[in-house]
């Protein structure tokens, strides 16, 4: 519905058992100028090109497919309805209403309520909402909703040069005579407080606003319906992001949406011309923010005080709502964190964000009420004024992200690393929030560029989540041009921070739409980011004097070292200036890949050399004449490795190396933003899978698991967020809910359980477990658009069982994992493969290494030699 593409590409899946493979397809167009049926030979199901003519502006069409088969034609899909929506900036005839041009920049401030009357004549045969707004929006029609769940709309973009609209279809809600719309309306991120340091106000400008254009036909005909708006506060007397918000019901308009309600007293709204709005209006392209599973508390404690604390069981991003009954005026407030700190909510690691809601009674009825413009990140809320006669059992948390389709899934035989995955799920549903962040609880909540770079790989196999994504990368690619750099954060919110470029982060200009292209097999992701793409390598070889040296300027390096100081994350054993010369080697050589496959030679040859500079630019600084990487760190000898920096037998040097120093650290976490998500990878491609195993499954802190043994629920932004005692992590930067540290789950899709892409969009996939850690089963599956791929395998003590899935349109190869170069190629169907193996318990164990100058070290190690206690 109201889709911005004329010619849509068509994808389907074929579902059927067997190897029957598709030679063809028949396409079917209903329009109103009637059927059309297009044949095509193509073996592809994935990006079919619109084989008709363009759509218009608002039509209507519905497409269904069907396959034909080695064995014949299949059966026709599912008729899929699409409708354009508003394709050219002419088709829009409305401007903006507002109710507030200008605010008190100092506190969270009210919402307010629109209304419009306008008549229907006779039959109503079409309508249509096309909504969006300076601020956020909730539409009401005939004093009901609007015919959907969003929330939070129009969403997050960069105001000034995108500004996202919804269409909606509501000619089932309307009738003849007197009908209303109606709109609730606030600050949301356009002119509410955003960002650190104190935050910003208007930072896109200082009104609030609401875009609605409605176009009707019945019987007086097809027509854009002029409307006359009012507006008055709303119950809603302040509501921020960060601040919360207090609903007052006593000040409830009653049937203010609805036909007939006086409105005499209303006043009117200041009109804000569209023509003088840059900004390009766009439908969303991906699914809008809802509420998509609501939880009930698994532990509720009723204080001396009268104070209620409820524990969900789940960190998550969303808010409560509550169903109670109380005298006209009682207050009930809600307060929210993500863990407890000596019994009490912990507010600290909020640092300004109030994280504070208040519902006033307007009557002695029962009442139910949740938020309507805010949210929050939170386990455990506080719960005051909660009447003694009730049961706060009864409210429920409800968790709110972009409304993504689940698509990937791993189980394995370990339950803490099972749990430490569904965290790693958790924490990406909690910060897609309309755009990537990287935390939803404290006053920041930022689409920060380094977070999802690392982290883009797990993101598109757990979730769809190119649509999100999409969205802001138009974002950075906008904001790029106006800034000349692609920035820390988008959309980029002047706080403080430095805005200067920064290798890791800025990649994820590069590194972003190439992972969305090798795991959709898209190539209009690549086409549409390319300009993005090379106008950040050429920035930074800029900044290189065109040798590929990056050795100068502001980096954030290996972010959130371990070893840093709690009150300097960018303090890195690694040489920051390794990490961006590495970077830009990487990125240029992604940037000439994409070049080749949208056909441009000379950009292939342009970044090739490029990369080729920054290559031996990395060489010639960081690795000696006998091979070694001389800044001599788990970060340096990962990226080396994995970015593939290295030549012939260095590789197998630094791989040693690497080994030897992630055994020296006691296979505990040495690294940081940077060398996280690779240093498993970097020790399995150099033969050292038994190590990255070690690593993957450690306990003691720092590690993946220890938030884990520790209760956490989502991946924390420290590895000791909370430390041993319980107590928070004195550091200013404290979440319990950022995505970024869990970027390693890919590894354990690819390499763990053996499920990768062999060829973009997983039109073919590689199945390569190689088992190890004492694991006797893991699991993994991916829904692409191909269909559904799935691996298990089981061990027992002699042999290994390996399970695979291939969808009809799919094939893959199996890698033995006793003789990978035994490769077996395997079509549709579900095929299983026995090879001998080892046993778990007789995989390889990590050796303890002993600091043989801590007496309690020492006296543990005699212990174990003794075989006490070992």
């Amino acid at each position: 519905m109201g889709i911005d593409v004329a010619a849509p590409r068509l994808s389907w899946v074929v579902e059927h058992s067997g190897s029957d493979v598709q030679t063809g397809s028949e396409v079917e167009i209903l329009r109103d100028g009637g059927i059309t049926r297009h044949l095509s030979d193509a073996r592809s199901t994935s990006f079919l090109p619109w084989p008709a003519a363009p759509l218009r502006s608002r039509e209507r069409a519905v497409v269904r497919v069907r396959s034909r088969l080695e064995s014949g034609w299949a059966d026709w899909s599912d008729p899929l309805p699409v409708e354009a929506g508003l394709l050219e900036r002419s088709d829009w005839a409305s401007d903006f209403v507002s109710p507030s041009l200008s605010a008190p920049a100092d506190a969270a401030r009210p919402a307010y309520l629109l209304r419009a009357a306008f008549a229907v004549r006779g039959t109503v045969r079409r309508a249509r909402v096309y909504a969006s707004a300076h601020g956020v929006y909730d539409l009401e029609v005939n004093g009901g909703g609007a015919g959907d769940d969003d929330l939070l709309s129009p969403g997050w973009s960069s105001y000034a040069h995108r500004l996202r609209y919804r269409t909606l279809d509501i000619t089932g809600q309307l009738a003849d005579g007197e009908n209303v719309i109606g709109a609730w309306l606030a600050d949301g991120w356009y002119r509410g407080r955003l960002g650190f340091n104190g935050g910003l106000w208007n930072i896109y400008g200082s009104d609030v606003a609401l875009l609605c254009q409605l176009e009707l036909e019945d019987d007086l005909g097809a027509r854009v319906v002029p409307l006359t708006w009012t507006w008055a506060p709303a119950p809603i007397v302040s509501t921020g992001l960060y601040e919360g918000e207090t609903h007052d019901q006593g000040l409830a308009h009653a049937g203010w949406s609805a036909p007939g309600f006086d409105d005499s007293a209303w006043q009117p709204t200041s009109t804000i011309a569209l023509s003088g709005t840059p900004a390009v209006l766009e439908a969303p392209t991906g699914p809008a923010v809802r509420v998509v599973e609501r939880l009930n508390p698994v532990a509720a404690e009723r204080r001396p005080d009268g104070r209620v604390l409820l524990d969900f069981g789940q960190n998550i991003s969303g808010k409560l709502e509550f169903t109670a009954r109380a005298t006209p005026g009682h207050q009930i407030v809600l307060r929210h964190a993500e863990v407890l700190e000596h019994g009490e909510l912990s507010l600290r690691p909020l640092r300004t964000a109030q994280a504070r809601d208040v519902y006033v009674f307007g009557s002695d009825d029962f009442e139910t009420w949740t938020p309507r413009f805010t949210i929050h990140g939170f386990r455990y809320a506080e719960v005051e004024g909660w009447p003694v006669d009730q049961d706060p059992r009864t409210i429920e948390a409800l968790v709110m992200h972009s409304d993504m389709s689940r698509t990937g899934r791993f189980s394995s035989s370990d339950e803490l690393l099972d749990r430490f995955h569904e965290n790693v799920v958790w924490s990406m549903r909690d910060n897609f929030v309309d755009l990537p962040t990287d935390c939803p609880q404290r006053d920041e909540r930022l689409g920060w560029s380094g977070d999802i770079q690392v982290f883009a790989a797990a993101a598109a196999f757990l979730h769809d989540s190119t649509g999100v994504l999409q969205n802001w990368l138009r974002d950075l690619a906008a904001e790029q041009i106006e800034y000349g750099s692609v920035m820390n954060f988008h959309p980029w919110v002047a706080c403080g921070f430095p805005s200067a470029p920064a290798a890791a982060w800025g990649d994820a200009a590069v590194i972003v739409p190439w992972v969305l292209y090798q795991r959709t097999g898209d190539t209009g992701i690549i086409q549409e980011q390319f300009g993005s793409m090379s106008a950040w390598i050429e920035q930074v070889y800029t900044l290189t004097h065109e040798t590929g040296l990056w050795n100068e300027g502001f980096q954030l390096g290996d972010w959130l070292d371990p070893a840093a100081p709690p009150d300097r994350p960018d303090h890195s054993a690694t040489d920051r200036y390794l990490v961006a010369t590495a970077y830009l080697a990487h990125s240029a050589r992604l940037v000439a890949r994409a070049a080749s496959a949208l056909g441009d030679p000379a950009g292939e040859e342009r970044y090739s050399g490029i990369a080729d500079k920054a290559r031996s630019a990395f060489r010639r600084q960081w690795v000696s004449p006998a091979g070694r990487v001389v800044s001599d760190t788990v970060t340096a000898l990962s990226l080396a490795i994995a970015f593939e920096l290295l030549e012939g037998a260095e590789s197998a040097t630094a791989g040693e190396r690497l080994a030897a120093l992630v055994a020296a650290g006691g296979y505990r976490i040495q690294t940081g933003f940077v060398g996280t998500p690779l240093v498993c990878d970097a020790l399995a491609s150099t033969g050292h899978m038994d190590d990255a195993y070690h690593l993957v499954l450690q306990r003691e802190t720092p590690s993946w698991l220890w938030p884990v043994s520790m209760g956490a629920t989502t991946v924390w932004e420290r590895w000791d967020s909370l430390l041993p005692d319980g107590s928070v992590n004195p550091g200013e930067m404290t979440s319990f809910n950022h995505y970024a540290l869990g970027a390693v789950v890919d590894f354990l899709h690819r390499r763990v359980a053996g499920l990768a892409p062999a060829a973009p969009g997983y039109s073919s996939v590689r199945f390569a477990p190689e088992p190890g850690g004492g694991l006797s089963r893991a699991s993994a599956a991916h829904e692409s658009s191909f269909g559904r791929y799935e691996i298990t395998w089981v061990r027992d003590s002699e042999s290994l069982a390996v399970e695979m899935t291939v969808p009809a349109a799919g094939e893959a190869v199996f890698v033995n994992p006793t003789d990978p170069e035994r490769i077996e190629r395997i079509g549709p169907g579900t095929h299983v493969i026995r090879v001998p193996f080892r046993a778990p318990e007789d995989d390889p164990r990590p050796e303890r290494v002993w600091n043989i100058h801590n007496p309690d070290e020492r006296r543990q190690m005699e212990l174990e030699r003794e075989g006490v206690g070992g």
